[in-house]
């Protein structure tokens, strides 16, 4: 993550994101200014009952009005998991009265995926849904411009989702992901600085969580 940092000459200011889609909580701050740090948990069934210690205690030394935004994983991912994250998210945005950006979690993973091995290939995400259906993306990675969405978050059937890549007119790198998604945080962190430098200032309330199904059968 680099860059000039968010605040003015002398003050610093931070970006904050939270991971919560999964078991694995992640979280990530930085004045994208050389102070940085990431951090992650495998919490399962207890991420409810620890995530706002976790969050208090990571946060430390910075104090909450050091923050110029925040960042969440939106989904998909677990339903209760990314329902609570992104509330936490919303509270605190509309609490401390700044921005809050919601990225997508096959975006995270696209983007840590090319800092890891960069190409000029497009990048497929998919991962398991209920119900033997999978999520798919497919997403353009520019240069400090952060990702192209070619093809949206969409659950769908295998089939429908092989169809779709044996189709793809680009070359393509196809990632999927398992379960344990909070290392990607600070890619949720990075692709909302990449916003925030364009000028983007999401309100509290535009930030809405991605599920993709309904958690009970037949919904």
């Amino acid at each position: 993550m680099t860059g000039n940092s968010l605040g003015a000459a002398g003050v610093k200011k931070y970006g904050l994101a939270l991971h919560t889609g999964s078991p694995e909580l992640g979280l990530a701050i930085s004045n994208f200014a050389g102070d940085s740090r990431c951090q992650t948990w495998n919490l399962g069934r207890d991420l409810a009952g620890d995530l706002h210690q976790r969050l208090v205690e990571f946060v430390q030394p910075q104090t909450w009005a050091d923050l110029a935004f925040i960042a969440v994983a939106k989904g998909p991912g677990g339903f209760t998991g990314t329902r609570m994250g992104v509330v936490t998210a919303r509270t605190l945005a509309q609490q401390l009265e700044i921005p809050v950006f919601a990225i997508s979690t096959l975006a995270a993973v696209a983007c840590q995926y090319d800092r890891k091995s960069p190409s000029n290939r497009d990048i497929a995400v998919q991962m398991r849904a209920q119900r033997g259906q999978l999520f798919g993306a497919v997403y353009s990675v520019k240069q400090n411009s952060g990702l192209i969405e070619l093809f949206p978050d969409t659950v769908m059937a295998p089939e429908v989702w092989q169809e779709k890549l044996e189709n793809w007119g680009n070359s393509y790198q196809l990632i999927e992901t398992g379960s344990e998604l909070g290392g990607s945080v600070a890619s949720v962190l990075e692709l909302a600085y990449l916003e925030w430098q364009k000028g983007s200032r999401p309100e509290w309330w535009e930030a809405l969580p991605y599920y993709g199904q309904h958690p009970v059968e037949g919904k």
